[in-house]
């Protein structure tokens, strides 16, 4: 093996124990757990700190004799990456450091429907650009970016379609051409990546520690996206295209859809259609609003929302048990405007899942709550940034 090829797998090996370890590691410790020598991982990390990648942590008081070991954590003041979502209604960034704490976190809200693709990637670049600027006034450096979009991505970043915003083959990179640091080059890999917003999202609910290693995460906006994750990885299927649940049919013979079918999940239990089959459809109610409203307005008994979020989540366990005889999952996860609404939608999803799920008696389905609710998608993008440099961080050492 070449020099600079073991180098690289040393540095990305202690780093990833660094990440990883419950309590901040001494560098003996990390010799003993990576089987390097001391010499090594000092040299190692050595290079880790002057990459601004790696920190001493204040040292744990002792009662023995001697000096105690300073830990090593992973540095806030280095690289960071930069999330961002387009949604619907609304467009969102964060930037997210090395050590995983948000730093940086804003929303635009505007209904995007009736805008071109070109105009919401402009607004969007500017979000970015503010975003930028918030992280480099912290000290910190952007190193790359990811984009969620509600549709299918191909492996190029182009959104082959995205129904609800009424996007087809729309070139992301290259509408963004000129806006640094969306289109830059790091290390040979395209600073931007653009993804399904589901995925990044349940990316997000995976890396916030309280993911079991099989769920499925269901993003409940307007449009209704789901990230699948199998034995702690997302499955993305053979094309990156997995997780539209959002266009499986309840009822073949319903109400048209956005996407040329009929009768999907959508229709039943999205955003717009459960504040339509409350009686709120005209209200003057904000987006980021609406599920607070709702929960408000089941917790004061309202008969008509009540009976709206009823038919949501039988559509929901419907939908659901299907996913489940599939793919054996035990554990669904609502995420995005399905949080605040956990208490009136789980009962009717679990009688369904209980109902079709061939396993559910000795195997019962668990329906909870999204750790990070309407952040995830944008914070999961930032994440993805940052976990690719603590993968390999010799791409990141070399640009300094």
């Amino acid at each position: 093996m070449r020099q600079g090829s073991l180098r690289e797998l040393n540095l990305a090996l202690v780093l990833g124990r660094i990440a990883t370890a419950p309590r901040p590691p001494s560098r003996a410790a990390l010799a003993a757990e990576t089987g390097l020598t001391r010499a090594t991982v000092s040299a190692v990390v050595e290079d880790l700190v002057a990459g601004r990648l790696v920190t001493e942590a204040e040292p744990t008081p002792r009662a023995g004799a001697g000096r105690p070991a300073r830990g090593l954590v992973l540095a806030g003041d280095g690289p960071a990456g930069l999330g961002m979502e387009i949604n619907v209604d609304y467009l969102a960034a964060c930037v997210v450091d090395l050590a995983g704490e948000v730093r940086h976190h804003v929303v635009h809200r505007a209904d995007l429907r009736p805008v071109s693709a070109a105009d919401a990637l402009g607004r969007l670049a500017r979000l970015a650009a503010g975003a930028r600027a918030a992280a480099e006034a912290e000290g910190l450096t952007l190193a790359g970016a990811a984009l969620g979009v509600p549709g299918l991505v191909d492996a190029a970043g182009q959104v082959r379609l995205a129904p609800n915003l009424g996007w087809r083959d729309v070139p992301v990179p290259e509408l963004l051409a000129g806006h640094p640091p969306l289109t830059e080059v790091v290390d040979g890999v395209p600073a931007l990546v653009v993804e399904n917003e589901a995925n990044l999202a349940a990316l997000a609910e995976l890396h916030a520690g309280a993911g079991p290693g099989n769920f499925l995460h269901i993003s409940g906006e307007v449009g209704i996206g789901a990230g699948i994750v199998l034995d702690g990885t997302l499955y993305r299927g053979s094309r990156g295209w997995s997780g539209e649940i959002g266009h499986i049919p309840v009822r073949p013979d319903g109400p048209p859809c956005r996407c040329g079918g009929r009768g999907c999940l959508e229709r039943y239990a999205g955003q717009e259609a459960i504040l339509s089959a409350a009686g709120l459809a005209g209200a003057d109610l904000p987006a980021d609003t609406a599920p607070t409203r709702l929960a408000e307005l089941a917790e004061a008994g309202q008969a008509a929302v009540l009976a709206a979020l009823h038919e949501a989540g039988t559509a929901l366990g419907i939908t659901v048990a299907s996913v489940v005889n599939l793919l054996d999952l035990d554990t669904v996860v609502l995420g995005g405007g399905y949080a605040p609404l956990i208490p009136w939608l789980r009962p009717p999803m679990l009688a369904e899942i209980d109902r079709r799920v061939l396993t559910a008696a000795w195997s019962p389905v668990t329906v909870r709550p999204a750790t990070l609710g309407a952040t995830a998608a944008a914070v999961g993008a930032a994440g993805s940034v940052v976990r690719r440099i603590i993968a390999r961080p010799a791409g990141w050492l070399a640009r300094l």
